[in-house]
Parts: C-alpha cells; structure tokens; sequence
C-alpha cells in the first residue's frame, strides 16, 4: 500500500476531531473564558506564572511527547502496521486527548491542584493515599525508563557500511565493535548539543521572564542557539558510555528539577522545540514525498503471530499498551496537572494545549510508524529493535530510518540524516525526564504532609531531601532493568494511570451533575486493558523453583513494580466504586424528594 493512504486517512482523523470533537467536550465540561485562572490569581513568578499560548504549549507538547510516541509504535511494528495505526488514531482522539483535555480542566478549576491533590479531594484520604504512592513509583519507572533511553540515545552506534560512510569520511567518530564491524558515533553529537541548549537556557529564561523581551527576538536567538549547538556537535562530539551518561544525568537532574521553572525548565523547552516542530516538519515533507513518489509500506498490514512472537504477548491486551504514549498517557496527567494548569491563561487553553497537544502527539507517533515501516528494510528492523543477543534500541532504528528517508528525497548522507535522527529524539526525551523528577518531587513533598497532618518533619519539607528520593528511585530500577523488559510494566502503569486519572475526572464531573460517559468508558477499557498485561507479565516474571517458592528470573524490581501497582490500583478502584456507589444514591435521593421516586437522576451518561 502507498505510505499516503495511512497518513493522509489518520492526519485527516485527527485534524477533524480537533474541530469538531474539542468543542463537544468543551461545551459539555461548561468551558468558560471568564473565569479567572489559577495563574493570575495565586501567581508568585516561580510555579504559577502566566504564559502565552504559543509558549505553554510548546513546553506542554514538548513535555508529554518526550520518546514514547516515537518509541512505542516502532516496538509495535511487529505486529503489523494497521493495529498500530488505529490504536494511535482511534486512541488518540477518544482516549488520549479526552483524558489530558478533562484532567486539566478539573485541575484549573482546583486551583491547579495535581492529580493526587484532586483525588485526595475527590475520594477521601484513603483513595489519595494509596493514589500518590501509585503516581510516585509508576513516575519513578517512566523516569528510569527515559533515563535509559536518553544514554542510549546520547551512544548510539550504527556500522559505516549501512550508513554508507567512504574510508575517509570524517563526519562522524568511528571505532571497532567488539565484532570487528567497523562503527559510526552518531550520539556524541547530540550530547554535545544538548549541553549547550541547557547551558543557555537561564539566559533565555532571564530575557522572557524577567526582560519581557518581544517573542520574535526570542524565536531568532533560539534558532541560532539550535544551529550553533549542532554546529558544535560536529566539531567537538562528547563520547561517554551509558553507565557514566547514567550517572550524569542523575546528578544534572537533581540540580535542575528543584529551581525555578523558568530558570531551565520553560526556557530549554522553548530551544529544545524548534528542534522538534522542525522533526515534525521533516517528517510530514518525507513521507509526503514518499507517497508521491510511490513509495509502499514495507512492513506486513498484519503480523500478529510474529508480533507475539518477537514482544511475548498477544495484539490484546500488549499492543495497546505497547503504543502508550502515542494514544492514551497517564504520564501526561502530572503534565496538564503539575505544571501546564499553572501556566494558561484562560479556560480555552484546555482545549487549544490540552486536546490539541495531545492530537499532534498522535501525528508523531502516526509518522514515526510509517517512517520505519517505509523507509527501514525489514531485516534491519529486526536487527535493531529486537536483536537476539542483547537489549534493543528502538531510537536507533527511528534514527537510521530518517537517515534512509532524507538520502532518498534530497540525497543527504544517511549519516547526517540519522545524527538529525537522535536530535529530534533526545530533545524530547530530555524535556520530559527532568519534568517528571520535578514532578515525582512535589507529589512525595505533598505526601509527606499528609502523613504528618500538615506538620511533617523539617527534613521532609527539604527541596533537596526529597529530589534526592526521586533520584535514587530513578537510579535504582534504570541500573536493574533494560529498556524492552521495563517497556511493558511501564506501559501497563502508564496507561493505569490514565485509567485512575479519569475515574477521579468521572467522579468529580458526576459531584457536579456533568455529562461522564466521555470519561467513564474510556476508564473502563483501560482498566481491563492493563490490568491483563500486568497480570500476564507477572505470571512471565515469577517462576516455581523446586523447593516451591516463587523466584524471580532476573527481574525482581520490576516483578516487585507490577504487583504493587496491581494492589494500590486495586485500592483505589475500590474506593472510587463505593464513591461512585454514594454519589448516585445521594442523587436518587434528592431527585426523589423533588420530583417522587421513580426520576432518573441527573448524571448523563449519553452524549
């Protein structure tokens, strides 16, 4: 099949739900643009901070997309392109979208409450307890897993031969393998550019925030900032191995995730993004290209039994949580919740950040699975994403696959296609690591005063004690797992995420007598979906041993990972059932007393 039909039919889908089915769920939630919002009225320049729109939501995009809509659906590719592609575009608009769209909402009319705060609020302190110790280990492994993602994207190596390198080419550092291949750097430039993005950054941060300077200067100066960078890369590569890039970023993390937003964090996201609108750019013009050039699908429509094969599940329930971020993300709740509330400046912007940002997540992750499935030989395919002998780099393959893309259209080396390969990637993967560290930080501070009633021990207030146990957290299960076996357990959490998410959505909409079923049915089926993965991926880990016990086959922190998350999940659905339980007695009640027994109460639960 020509590469057009796929994506001229899912950017189509998306594009159409973002007019049409945005403004349904705006005007069923009672969006409302004379509202004040939570940025003005509790704004103290270091969280709650007023932003234009074009600004927010580039930190927002950048934020949410970081690796996943790019790293799921090429995992996914073994199943076959088509499952991959409706998920990522049926997800998407009524899933994902709805899922960031209606979490930011009830948090702006919260007063930019996170997530945990919300459920605390909605369910009672038993259902935020055991909530906020779900967010802080599913945050610690999507940071663990984007820790290893990022030191594989800052190493990567691809052999001269496939990259079409001459003897004499010196674009890029070659070494030998340690089977005699002879090896291109393609990482070492992207590190060196990201060190001076984020370098830069507080200068950036000074101007906006503190100069008021104008956008277009802004925009100018980032772009030579990006240039420069790159330029930079060429000349002085930094090469490290992972285990030292582990630890470096542990400790740049822990520096960065406790100061003032626009001192890195907005400023870095602000850089950071025109690398990544130009990857979309890139992306849309080469397989526009492709398509108008004849170009075919070369992966199968349907794989299933392979895909079973190569990722150890069934296209049910893996498959969906496989895609993860590229349709529905839990992660993005600490996003829309922890930071980006903080920042809009009037109700519309849950539409325009909230579901718009999430569709354009959905165009990613749609183009990355065409780009591999088009451009990257098949056998390639399998050699990197699923080797035999060792832990797969998916990043890799999106990078050679660009590389391939850009030499057809416009006859650029495959080399320098693929280093623009790993800038796109690392750009998003970095933004959203030192987020969600920053995020895992202020759920534990929250969570300490709970426990202590409001009175929690000096220590326990301390920026640097708690950064420290999200760091550690983070460090722990990146050094005790490997990307593709933490892939389903964060995938699984992610997406039970999204599920716990919009049942507290479900309950505070049902508290004020709105339309839920937008939110109800989309918990529902993410509920079941990802409970059958983690209950599958637990009977893989654990395996009898003669004396009777249960051990664990090399994987005892991510077994330990999934049936925790199995037990808190299991609380919390609990107490949200029995809240929901009350919630529609209490109505019953009060419409019986107004209008006899037998009215239907006020929840609606059709559109």
């Amino acid at each position: 099949m020509n590469v057009l039909v796929p994506l001229l039919l899912g950017l189509g889908l998306l594009i159409l739900a973002g007019r049409t089915y945005a403004f349904y769920l705006s005007r069923r939630l009672g969006v409302d643009e004379g509202n004040i919002m939570p940025s003005q009225k509790l704004r103290d320049g270091h969280d709650y901070i007023p932003t234009r729109t074009h600004v927010v939501f580039a930190h927002h995009f950048s934020v949410i997309a970081g690796a996943g809509p790019i790293v799921g659906p090429i995992l996914a590719l073994a199943y076959g392109w088509a499952p991959a592609w409706f998920w990522i575009v049926l997800g998407c608009i009524l899933f994902g979208a709805v899922h960031d769209m209606t979490s930011m909402f009830v948090s702006m009319r919260e007063d930019g409450r996170s997530i945990a705060d919300m459920c605390r609020r909605t369910m009672g302190g038993p259902g935020y307890l055991l909530f906020a110790v779900f967010l802080i280990m599913m945050l610690t492994l999507i940071n663990a897993i984007f820790l290893n993602l990022s030191c594989k994207a800052l190493t990567a190596a691809y052999p001269v031969d496939l990259l079409q390198m001459d003897a004499g080419d010196h674009l890029l550092n070659t070494f030998v393998g340690p089977d005699g291949v002879v090896m291109a750097r393609i990482g070492g430039i992207a590190t060196t550019s990201l060190l001076i993005i984020t370098a830069c950054a507080p200068i950036l941060g000074w101007l906006f925030f503190r100069k008021y300077t104008l956008t277009i200067p802004l925009y100018i100066i980032a772009e030579i900032i990006c240039v420069a960078s790159v330029i930079a890369g060429f000349a002085f590569p930094i090469t490290l191995g992972e285990t030292e890039w582990r630890y470096l970023l542990s400790a740049y993390v822990f520096i960065a995730c406790w100061v003032p937003v626009w001192l890195i964090l907005q400023p870095r996201d602000f850089v950071n993004v025109q690398i990544l609108y130009g990857g979309v750019i890139v992306l849309v013009a080469g397989l526009l290209y492709y398509g108008f050039t004849g170009h075919v699908v070369h992966a199968g429509m349907f794989d299933l039994s392979r895909g079973a094969q190569l990722t150890g599940g069934t296209v049910w329930p893996f498959l969906l949580i496989t895609i993860a971020c590229g349709a529905i993300s839990g992660g993005h709740a600490f996003a829309t919740t922890g930071t980006t509330v903080k920042q809009i400046s009037s109700e519309s912007e849950v539409r325009r950040v909230g579901y718009n940002a999430m569709l354009l997540e959905g165009a990613m992750a749609l183009m990355a699975l065409l780009l591999v499935a088009a451009a990257l030989p098949q056998a390639e395919f399998r050699n990197i994403v699923f080797p035999a002998s060792k832990d797969g780099n998916p990043i890799l393959a999106f990078s050679v696959a660009m590389g391939y893309m850009l030499h057809d259209m416009t006859g650029m080396r495959i080399s320098l296609g693929a280093v623009m390969g790993i800038l796109i990637l690392e750009g998003f993967v970095i933004t959203t690591f030192d987020t969600f560290v920053r995020l895992c930080r202020y759920i534990i501070e929250e969570l300490w005063v709970f426990i202590f009633r409001g009175r929690p021990w000096a220590i326990l207030k301390n920026p640097f004690f708690n950064t420290a146990v999200a760091v550690g957290l983070m460090l722990f299960f990146a050094l005790n797992s490997t990307i593709m076996s933490a892939w389903k357990i964060f995938g699984a959490g992610n997406q039970l995420i999204a599920a716990l998410t919009l049942t507290v959505v479900t309950v505070w909409l049902l508290q004020r007598g709105k339309t839920i079923w937008f939110t109800i049915l989309p918990a529902l089926f993410m509920v079941a979906t990802t409970y059958a993965t983690l209950l599958i991926s637990l009977k893989h880990y654990l395996a009898p041993l003669g004396s009777g016990r249960l051990v664990v086959e090399g994987q005892g922190p991510l077994a330990f990972a999934a049936l925790l998350l199995l037990v808190l999940a299991t609380g919390v659905l609990i107490i949200a059932i029995r809240k929901f339980r009350a919630l529609q007695s209490e109505q019953h009640r009060h419409s019986g007393a107004r209008n006899g027994a037998n009215s239907t109460p006020r929840v609606s639960f059709n559109p």
